[in-house]
């Protein structure tokens, strides 16, 4: 459910935003705010860049969010009709979200767009809020950075463009310290002197608030998880998703957890354990060393194979989608790592061209380095798609294993 300006001029509880919602905002003569600007029309898609939409933008992500709605007339700040802004083409709409990324430094990822009304059509610019500020403009040699002063776009002076950028780098560092604790805790207790274990990490990059989910929400979020997975992977893995209790989460310290359930005779082996926190964070440690073989044995705890890093990497990376969709998150940090404390060198093994398992290729690590990024949860289904892709490929690229066999390798992005 979203909760727009418009939802809190309203006084209405969080739902979706409609035509019938825009209209008795208009109805009510809503003023404009500093998260709220009316717009009569639609800046034209060709040469969108060099309009005031790329400034707009900015200055709400600037000032932690908002919305720009075009097909609205106002008086002296406050609406007084509906205008119709025409039909939003589907390019119109690529171009939009073109311009937020390449005419702002850095980058507004996540704008909503939402097209209302059928006959007098309207556009609502939904800008999230931002880590990243100050967002800067650049018009030639010379740049801005602007930002909302109640219902105007003005300019920000040197000290609060250097106190934004302070804000940041706190900002980042206390990300840094929640992933290092998330990882510390989701690795702890592991017998990782017997069996290497993965653990993956994820932490929205503006936390939510600590509103504890019902357990039919969080069930949601393991059931969604499990079809967005094997929307990009296969199934010639072990998916830790299999051998989790995600029909049954229990309830943890401001968390939900899916408890493992492969503890019977001979599945030990396929051990994993998940979490979806109540700010939106997400856990995941599965054994990935030791694995059964094809011939009926199992391979040594320090041999892992890279279809086994390539299912984990997909798993976790569907529950941050499916979690970032149920409690309105964006970009997370993600810390991904390899867990071995016995004496012999970890080894990722991969397969040859008959699907045999093999280890010809690999490169023996002393240690494993926690691989850390930086997605878009809600980026479209072919970025997030790219996003994953590349997130697998840096795990297991660190053991000498240069192909992925589990997640597909993502379509080429068609061009502009």
């Amino acid at each position: 459910m979203a909760f727009t300006p418009l939802h809190r001029i309203l006084g209405r509880q969080p739902s979706p935003l409609t035509d019938e919602i825009l209209s008795a905002a208009v109805q009510a003569g809503a003023a404009e705010t500093d998260d709220l600007d009316w717009k009569k029309e639609l800046p034209p898609a060709k040469g969108l860049p060099q309009t005031d939409f790329p400034k707009d933008v900015a200055a709400m992500a600037n000032s932690g969010g908002g919305m720009i709605v075009y097909g609205v007339d106002e008086l002296q700040k406050a609406a007084t009709g509906r205008l119709d802004t025409g039909e939003l083409t589907e390019v119109h709409e690529r171009t939009l979200h073109s311009a937020a990324i390449t005419a702002i430094t850095p980058p507004v990822f996540g704008l909503e767009i939402h097209r209302l009304g059928t006959g007098t059509r309207a556009v609502a610019v939904v800008v999230p809020a931002s880590p990243d500020g100050p967002h800067l403009i650049y018009k030639g040699e010379y740049f801005g950075a602007p930002i909302r002063n109640n219902a105007d776009t003005v300019w920000m002076k040197e000290r609060e463009i250097a106190a934004m950028y302070r804000a940041r780098f706190d900002e980042q560092r206390r990300s840094n310290e929640a992933i290092d604790a998330l990882y510390a805790e989701a690795a702890t207790g592991r017998d990782t002197t017997n069996r290497a274990w993965l653990i993956a990490v994820a932490h929205p990059r503006i936390p939510g608030a600590l509103v504890r989910p019902p357990r039919d929400e969080a069930q949601a979020i393991f059931k969604q998880a499990e079809s967005i997975t094997l929307s990009y992977a296969n199934r010639n893995a072990v998916h830790p998703l299999e051998n989790i209790d995600r029909f049954n989460p229990r309830p943890g310290l401001r968390r939900w957890v899916a408890l493992n359930t492969a503890s019977g005779e001979g599945s030990q082996w396929r051990e994993a354990w998940a979490s979806v926190h109540h700010d939106g964070s997400v856990t995941l440690a599965c054994a990935v060393g030791g694995h059964r073989k094809s011939d009926g044995g199992n391979f040594e705890g320090q041999e892992v194979e890279s279809r086994a890093i390539e299912a984990a990497v997909a798993d976790f990376s569907a529950l941050v989608r499916a979690t970032a969709a149920a409690r309105h998150h964006g970009e997370y940090d993600v810390c991904i790592g390899v867990e071995w404390a016995g004496e012999r060198p970890l080894t990722v093994l991969t397969v040859d061209g008959h699907g045999y398992t093999f280890n010809g290729v690999s490169t023996p690590l002393s240690s494993y380095t926690p691989v850390r990024s930086t997605i878009n949860a809600v980026a479209t289904d072919e970025e997030y798609h790219r996003q994953v892709y590349e997130l697998a490929q840096d795990c297991v690229n660190q053991g000498g294993i240069t192909y992925l066999h589990v997640i597909s390798e993502p379509a080429d992005e068609p061009e502009e």
